[in-house]
C-alpha cells in the first residue's frame, strides 16, 4: 500500500464517518512506518479532528518530523472546533516560533480562539500582525476580525474593520450585524440591517435574537412575522427571550404557537422550555426555603445552588448563596464547582480567597480539586499551582488523591517538568495507581521525555497489562524526540503482540 492509497482511504473514512475503519488504518500506518509521512499523518489529524478526538490528532502531529503549515492549521482548527481555545492559542504561538510563517487560515483560527476566550488584547496583537503581514486584504480574515471584536464587546473596533472593507459579502454584513446585536447596540444593528443589500435568514435571526435579549420581545415577534422564511432558530430566540425574563406563560404560549404553525422544533427549543420548567420548580423550592418551610436550609440551599448552575442561571446561584443565613463547606464547594464547570476561572480563584477568610471553615479535598482543575483549564503558571497544592497538603493537612495528582501532572507536563512529576508520584505514594502513570505518559508526549515515558509505560503495563494507549503514546514520545529507532521498536512490539496475544508477552518483556 502506497502513500496515495493510504491518504485516499483515510479521507474516505473521514467523509463517511467510519471511525473503526479509520482506527484500523492508523494501526496499519504505525506498523508500516508511514506515520512519518506528512501527507498520511495530516490526513489522520483531520480524521481525528472530525471525530472531535483532538488529543489523538495531537499525538499524530507529534509523530511528524517536519509538519507542514497544513498540519499546523488542521490541529489548531481542531482545538477550536473542540472548544479547547487555550490549547489552540498555545499551538499558534508554537507555530510562530517555528520556521513556518502563519497564513490567513492560521490567523482566523487564532482569532476565533481569542473571541471565544474574550481576550481582546491578544486579538488586537493578532490584528497588528495581520496588517504587518498583509493578510488583512483577505475578506475571510477581515470577517473573523469583526467577529472577534464583536465577541469581545468591542463594537467600535468591529465597525472600524467593517468600514475598511471594500468588497463586503453577506458574511461581512452578518458579522457586523451580530457584533452590534449581541452587545445590545440595537440602533446600530437596525441601521446595518437597513443598509444590507440582501438580508438572509442569518441576518434576521441575529437581529431577532438581539431584540429578544436586549429590547422589547414584541418587536422581535414583529421581525419574525416580516421574515421571509422563519426557521426554528428564529422562534427559539423569542422563546429564550421570554424564558430569560421569567415570563413562563408567554414561553409556553409561544411554544404552543410554534407547534401549531408546524415549525420543526429542535433540541434548543425543548432545552429553552425545559430550562423554564426546571427553573420554575427551583424557584418554587427557593421560595419555600426563604419561608423557612424546609428545615435543612444549608443542605437544600447547596442543592439549589448546584441546580441553578446546571440550568445556566449563574446570577441566581450566586444571589441564593449570598442570601443564605448559614454557609458551610458544602455550600462553598457547590459554588466553586459551579464556576469551575462554567469555565469562570477568575471567579473560582476569587471565591477561594473569600472562603479562606470565612469563620470556622477550612477547604477540603473537593475544594482543592476545583481549584486545581481551574488552574489546569486556565493555563495557570506552575509556581501558582504549586502554591495551591502545597497549601492543601501543609497548611490545611488535606491528603492528595489520585485526581489531585493527575491534575498536578498535567500542569507540570505543560511546563516540561515530567521528571518532577515522576518524583511526586513516589513522594505521594501513588506508585501502584495506573491512573497517575497514564497521566504522566500523556504528559510526556508533549515534551518528548523518553526516559520518563518508558518508566510510565512500563508501570501502566505492569499494573493493567498490555494497553494500546501505552504503545501509541510511547511511539509518539519517541517520534517527538526524533528517536525513530525507538518508535520502530514499539511498532514491532505492537505487531508481535498482535501475533502472540495469547502468550501474554508485554512491552517490558519484548523490548529487549
Amino acid at each position: 500500500m502506497n502513500t496515495y492509497n493510504l491518504v485516499h482511504l483515510i479521507r474516505d473514512c473521514t467523509s463517511k464517518r467510519r471511525f473503526s475503519h479509520g482506527q484500523q488504518l492508523h494501526l496499519q500506518v504505525l506498523k508500516s512506518g508511514f506515520i512519518t509521512n506528512v501527507f498520511v499523518s495530516t490526513s489522520l489529524i483531520n480524521f481525528y479532528v472530525k471525530f472531535e478526538l483532538v488529543d489523538n490528532a495531537h499525538y499524530v502531529f507529534d509523530e511528524i518530523p517536519e509538519p507542514t503549515l497544513v498540519s499546523w492549521n488542521s490541529l489548531i482548527s481542531g482545538y477550536d472546533h473542540s472548544g479547547k481555545f487555550h490549547r489552540a492559542l498555545k499551538l499558534f504561538s508554537h507555530l510562530e516560533k517555528s520556521n513556518l510563517a502563519a497564513d490567513s487560515y492560521s490567523f482566523t483560527s487564532a482569532l476565533c480562539a481569542c473571541g471565544q476566550l474574550n481576550r481582546v488584547k491578544d486579538g488586537k496583537s493578532l490584528h497588528s500582525k495581520i496588517v504587518k503581514y498583509g493578510a488583512e486584504c483577505s475578506e475571510f480574515v477581515a470577517n473573523c476580525l469583526i467577529d472577534m471584536y464583536g465577541k469581545c464587546g468591542c463594537v467600535s473596533d468591529a465597525m472600524k474593520v467593517f468600514g475598511e472593507i471594500a468588497e463586503k459579502d453577506i458574511i461581512t454584513w452578518n458579522s457586523v450585524l451580530a457584533a452590534n446585536a449581541r452587545n445590545g447596540a440595537l440602533d446600530e444593528a437596525f441601521a446595518v440591517f437597513s443598509r444590507m443589500p440582501n438580508p438572509d435568514t442569518i441576518s434576521y435571526n441575529e437581529l431577532i435574537d438581539g431584540v429578544a435579549k436586549y429590547g422589547v420581545v414584541d418587536d422581535a415577534i414583529s421581525l419574525l412575522l416580516r421574515m421571509p422564511n422563519p426557521t426554528s432558530s428564529s422562534w427559539n430566540a423569542i422563546i429564550t427571550g421570554y424564558t430569560n425574563r421569567g415570563r413562563g406563560r408567554d414561553t409556553v404560549r409561544f411554544f404552543s404557537k410554534m407547534h401549531s404553525c408546524g415549525v420543526r422544533m429542535d433540541e434548543f427549543t425543548f432545552s429553552s422550555v425545559l430550562s423554564w420548567i426546571v427553573l420554575s420548580r427551583v424557584r418554587w423550592f427557593d421560595a419555600l426555603l426563604r419561608l423557612e418551610v424546609l428545615f435543612e436550609q444549608v443542605v437544600v440551599g447547596s442543592a439549589l445552588i448546584d441546580m441553578y448552575f446546571k440550568c445556566g442561571a449563574v446570577e441566581e446561584a450566586e444571589r441564593l448563596f449570598e442570601s443564605l443565613p448559614e454557609k458551610n463547606l458544602v455550600t462553598w464547594n457547590a459554588l466553586l464547582s459551579g464556576y469551575t464547570h462554567n469555565g469562570d476561572m477568575r471567579k473560582v480563584f476569587e471565591l477561594f480567597e473569600q472562603m479562606k477568610g470565612a469563620k470556622d471553615l477550612e477547604p477540603d479535598e473537593i475544594t482543592f480539586l476545583n481549584v486545581l482543575s481551574a488552574c489546569w483549564q486556565g493555563g495557570a503558571r506552575l509556581d501558582v499551582v504549586r502554591g495551591y497544592f502545597d497549601a492543601m497538603r501543609i497548611e490545611y493537612r488535606v491528603d492528595p488523591t489520585p485526581e489531585h495528582c493527575c491534575l498536578m501532572i498535567k500542569v507540570m507536563g505543560q511546563e516540561g517538568d515530567v521528571r518532577g512529576a515522576e518524583g511526586m508520584i513516589g513522594e505521594l505514594g501513588f506508585g501502584s495507581c495506573a491512573m497517575v502513570w497514564k497521566a504522566l505518559l500523556g504528559a510526556c508526549v508533549s515534551c518528548g521525555d523518553v526516559r520518563v515515558a518508558e518508566v510510565a509505560a512500563g508501570k501502566v503495563v505492569e499494573l493493567e497489562g498490555d494497553n494500546e494507549f501505552v504503545y501509541v503514546s510511547l511511539s509518539n514520545v519517541y517520534a517527538h524526540h526524533g528517536d525513530w529507532d525507538g518508535a520502530a521498536r514499539v511498532r514491532r512490539v505492537m505487531k508481535e503482540i498482535e501475533v502472540r496475544k495469547e502468550a501474554g508477552y508485554s512491552w517490558i518483556e519484548l523490548q529487549d
